[in-house]
């Protein structure tokens, strides 16, 4: 069984410099002395890669080729096992071909001592835990490489599984990193010393793996010493593959104890065993204090909370001591190919001024993409509207989500509510504890970061010893802007030179820093997408304005017609009737109509210089966040903070240093903070209280918005009631047009028959004129009534969004 820390297990990479070539002439002595080889490969023991309890790993080359090998030496106790122990590893990798397991070229031996050696890949990129430790993943890896990692474990394990092989020793350090061809990760499960075949009704009782990552039943036995009868099954494998996702998730172990795992084993056993149903982390932050459960991830976490809360039921029944239960290897199996089939559809929420990553099948109706949506934004179904690159674009519940545009962070959906809310800006808190500690603000000296606990477990020693820079909040939520205070505490090293601890003080602070230059990033992004999406939506509102303006003044100019009825209202020699009263009443409701109109029309025209000036301003803001530089200049902090924590790290191996050395040392440390202090206070100054004062803007903004949304559609409600008033006005103008037109004919009629021939056919030259308008007054209601329709649907329209073209 391996219990040594993962820097003893496995196969790690290492950068060390390469053999003498060729060019050199003969090789050193020193170097004769330490170069072995088999028949085919040759390598020299400084290019050590790993070690292990029963093997190391070097560096190797191919003697004809110079290919880059990978070999595994096994040393004198590998062969202290029995027979059938010592040649499984062989048997094993020779039963396995795929593209995540680790590929086994050939088996030699050694010249002189005749050791075996297994001649396997060789993986440059180091190991999954080489990646962890890097102070840039502290917290865990980004989503996309997170699922490259997910991805090709669940590949891996599952071609295992087909084989009938049973892994027993998943962690961090078994999984090997190699960089494909176009660039892409693609990750290796290895060292298969401690695998062997099992069926799934089959149980095994010999115990091996690493004890942060071992099965609760098997750490009983193996670390605790306890006898006990169990046999164990496939299922130990399930264990620690969710121990290691968490670690990959987050930069940590889900389960802690005071003192950490190696010194606290009795606890250990404790949280691993008492752990609720669907709790996945466990920590104890006191001695002898409470055992504390989690059941989300930590809210440092890269992960987006659409792919948490996909992945978090897994880890919750992955993680479960009872094997009644665990989770089988086929519901597990379906439950990450469930995750890693679904799209990533990109969604900024511009009331909550977050970005959401809503994972979705592609074979899902929008309908279930809207609903998925409102579960991480709480914005309704019905109040969702959505712009992609500057369109208003209407998703239609029935079709397929095939038909949403592809999307990336940089460029989403974004989500506009028809409720107005206050936005809330880019979460950083933990939901879980009332104290939140700012975690770039502060970063303790007395802790010794773990291999296995990376930087957030040193975070938790800072809760558990008071020191750093707490944050009273309540059980509601608060954003980012409200964890970062004024006065912001700098790390200072210890005045002695102490090798070990301030490369562990300088790996600390270089992780929260790029934790740091994260936020700093995120917090930018959210302001650029701010300002763009709100643009945009001024921008449809402002061709909203156009439209509405435009049908006004149509409107405006049919009505100026109709008020030329007036001319026949008073005309000498015209009887007085009824008709030419109701004619009279409707030429007055016409004209208090188009003053209505009128009123809008100017009222538009506000609204519209309003937008514009709006619009002006959202332009000169996005022109100042594309002149923002805070993100260089926290990258050039960092830059330099890394060349110093580089040299800690070559330094931390030494037992001491020379004066010279240590006065440069000590001068380093000096910089180190220095660099540290400005990197926060560009951080506070140039990214957190602008972010904040940009969401306050942009609440202001988004309230202005709503109203404008809100005024035009009643102004458009105005004017369409006013088109739908003036058509009924003008056809029953026209009527009455009809009906005089008719009646002064017949009347002519009849005065004619009953006249004298040389009576002229009019009694009067007016009463004729009247005739003849009236006439022509009567087509152009009948043209203007067609019109004002014609203007009611175009106004109707207004109401309609139009679709994008590309969605």
């Amino acid at each position: 069984m391996t219990t040594s820390p993962e820097s003893s297990g496995g196969v790690t990479q290492s950068h060390k410099p390469a053999c003498p070539t060729a060019e050199m002439g003969r090789w050193p002595a020193s170097w004769e002395q330490e170069m072995q080889s088999t028949v085919n490969y040759l390598w020299h023991t400084d290019d050590l890669l790993g070690q292990g309890a029963t093997a190391s790993v070097y560096k190797a080359r191919n003697k004809k080729s110079g290919e880059l090998v990978a070999v595994k030496v096994f040393n004198t106790a590998s062969y202290l096992r029995p027979r059938e122990v010592q040649v499984r590893e062989f048997e094993v990798l020779r039963k396995l071909n795929h593209q995540n397991i680790i590929k086994l070229f050939a088996v030699e031996e050694t010249g002189g001592s005749r050791q075996k050696v297994l001649v396997m890949e060789y993986c440059s990129s180091g190991s999954l835990l080489s990646a962890l430790e890097s102070p840039e993943n502290a917290f865990g890896l980004p989503e996309d490489e997170f699922l490259v990692v997910l991805r090709c474990v669940v590949a891996g394990m599952n071609h295992l599984r087909e084989n009938g092989i049973v892994h027993r020793d998943i962690k961090p350090g078994n999984i090997m990193r190699l960089v494909g061809e176009e660039g892409q990760s693609i990750y290796k499960l290895t060292d298969f010393g401690a695998a062997r075949e099992l069926d799934d009704d089959e149980k095994f009782v010999s115990v091996y793996g690493t004890e942060e990552y071992l099965h609760p039943d098997m750490y009983e036995r193996a670390v605790l010493r306890k006898p006990q009868q169990k046999a164990f099954g496939v299922a130990v494998d399930l264990w620690s593959i969710g121990v290691t996702l968490y670690h990959a998730a987050t930069g940590s172990l889900p389960f802690v104890p005071f003192g950490g795992p190696r010194r606290n084993k009795e606890i250990m056993y404790r949280i691993t065993t008492e752990k609720p149903t669907g709790a996945i982390a466990g920590t104890q932050r006191l001695e002898n204090g409470p055992l504390e459960w989690s059941y989300t991830l930590p809210i440092t976490c890269q992960l987006s909370m659409g792919l948490q809360s996909q992945l978090v039921p897994i880890l919750a029944n992955i993680l479960e001591v009872e094997q009644a239960k665990c989770w089988g290897f086929d519901q597990f199996f379906a439950e990450t190919s469930d995750i890693l089939q679904r799209v990533v559809v990109h969604v900024f929420s511009l009331p909550q001024a977050v970005v959401h990553h809503v994972y979705i099948h592609a074979h899902n109706t929008i309908a279930i993409f809207l609903e998925a949506v409102y579960k991480q934004t709480n914005v309704a179904p019905q109040h969702q509207e959505y712009l992609f690159e500057g369109h208003l674009c209407v998703l239609e519940p029935s079709l397929s989500a095939q038909h949403i545009a592809h999307t990336t962070a940089s460029s989403p959906l974004t989500l506009f509510s028809m409720v107005c809310e206050t936005p809330k800006g880019l979460a950083f808190r933990d939901r879980c504890r009332r104290q939140i500690w700012v975690l770039i603000l502060h970063t303790p000296l007395k802790c010794h970061v773990t291999r296995a606990g990376g930087l957030p477990n040193l975070l938790r020693s800072v809760q558990r010893s008071g020191k750093g820079t707490p944050v009273e909040t309540g059980r509601c939520g608060f954003n980012v802007v409200s964890t970062v205070r004024a006065a912001l505490d700098i790390p200072k090293f210890f005045p002695k030179v102490d090798l070990q601890a301030d490369y562990n003080t300088a790996k600390g602070v270089l992780g929260a820093g790029y934790q740091a230059l994260r936020l700093a990033q995120a917090l930018l992004t959210g302001q650029e997408l701010m300002l763009r999406g709100l643009h945009w939506f001024v921008e449809s509102l402002q061709a909203t304005c156009r439209r509405t303006l435009e049908v006004t003044r149509m409107a405006l100019l049919f009505l100026s017609s109709s008020l030329g009825t007036e001319r026949f209202s008073n005309v000498a020699g015209v009887p007085e009737i009824q008709e030419l009263k109701r004619a009279a009443e409707l030429r007055s409701k016409l004209r208090t109509l188009a003053e209505v109109l009128s009123r809008c029309s100017h009222n538009i025209t506000e609204t519209k210089m309003t937008l514009s000036n709006l619009s002006s301003e959202l332009m000169k803001n996005r022109d100042q966040v594309h002149a923002d530089r805070s993100i260089q200049q926290i990258q050039c902090c960092l830059d330099k903070m890394y060349l110093i924590y580089k040299q800690f790290k070559k330094s931390r191996m030494r037992p001491g240093l020379g004066y010279n050395e240590e006065q440069i040392h000590k001068l380093d440390k000096v910089n180190f903070s220095h660099l540290a202090k400005r990197l926060l206070q560009v951080f506070q100054e140039e990214r957190v209280q602008k972010y904040q004062a940009s969401l306050v803007t942009h609440g202001k903004r988004m309230r202005v918005v709503h109203e404008t949304r809100n005024h035009l559609r009643l102004v458009g409600c105005s004017v369409a009631a006013c088109n739908t008033e003036a058509q009924g006005a003008q056809e029953s103008l026209s009527k009455i047009l009809d009906w005089l037109s008719h009646q002064l004919l017949q009347d002519r009629t009849k005065e004619a028959q009953a006249s004298p021939p040389t009576t002229a056919p009019y009694p009067s030259p007016a009463l004729k004129d009247l005739v003849l308008h009236m006439q022509e007054l009567c087509k152009e209601m009948k043209v203007l009534a067609s019109d004002l329709q014609d203007n009611n649907r175009v106004i109707e329209g207004l109401s309609r969004v139009p679709s994008a073209p590309d969605i």
